[in-house]
């Protein structure tokens, strides 16, 4: 089985059964997990299959023109959210480390998004501040400690009724474990407070992997 469906959450049974009854990567996707697990270290950062499917249906749902995501990785993430973009629509994606650029760029190209892609690498905090698009949607998923700082960056760029999606926001089920102190749990449990208490959206964590919010803007 996969190591990417893994949900820590669930009992592996029950995650396994999820993925049998999901629809199945297509075979771009499939060869980039494979050579993700091959190559890369931390290959359980992809967002493989069940969580893919969800963030491609949630582009179909959006049909957004332009997508931002935070934290690139390999390109799973990214070719999934790329699939519902209407037919001018670009998704600019960042990342910090620049050994996965030609990794991404290869599957972006094998997806046949490739000249909607645009990759920016480097820090996404400085980045951001420079775009000057508005987004439809928005994929969070670099480290956790700016998941806040990201937030707040991106909101004013998210049109009226766009949708942000942040990932890992369970944490492996740590944040509601009182005795986990570390700064990636209290900065995700800072964030998931900020969202809840943010009268301009509205939220829903789902226990989809490691836990995703999805966020609408209402203003």
């Amino acid at each position: 089985m996969n190591t990417s469906v893994i949900n820590e959450l669930l009992p592996h049974e029950l995650e396994k059964y999820i993925a049998e009854h999901t629809t199945k990567e297509n075979e771009v996707l499939h060869a980039l997990d494979r050579e993700t697990n091959l190559k890369v270290l931390m290959p359980n950062m992809i967002s493989g299959q069940v969580q893919g499917v969800f963030l491609r249906m949630v582009s179909h749902m959006v049909r957004p023109k332009n997508v931002l995501e935070i934290g690139t990785y390999t390109g799973y993430s990214g070719i999934c959210l790329a699939a519902g973009m209407q037919k001018e629509g670009f998704l600019y994606t960042i990342d910090k480390n620049e050994e996965l650029e030609e990794m991404a760029l290869k599957y972006f190209e094998k997806s046949g998004f490739g000249s909607q892609v645009k990759m920016m690498v480097g820090n996404a905090m400085e980045i951001v501040s420079t775009l000057q698009e508005t987004f439809d949607l928005v994929f969070i998923d670099a480290d956790k400690v700016n998941y806040e700082n990201y937030y707040n960056l991106v909101f004013d760029k998210v049109s009226k009724g766009g949708y942000i999606v942040a990932d890992n926001v369970l944490w492996k089920g740590k944040v509601s474990d009182s005795n986990q102190t570390d700064k990636e749990t209290e900065a995700l449990r800072t964030f998931n407070k900020m969202v809840q208490d943010d009268e301009r959206v509205e939220n829903i964590i789902l226990s989809v992997r490691d836990g995703l919010t999805l966020i609408r803007k209402l203003v």
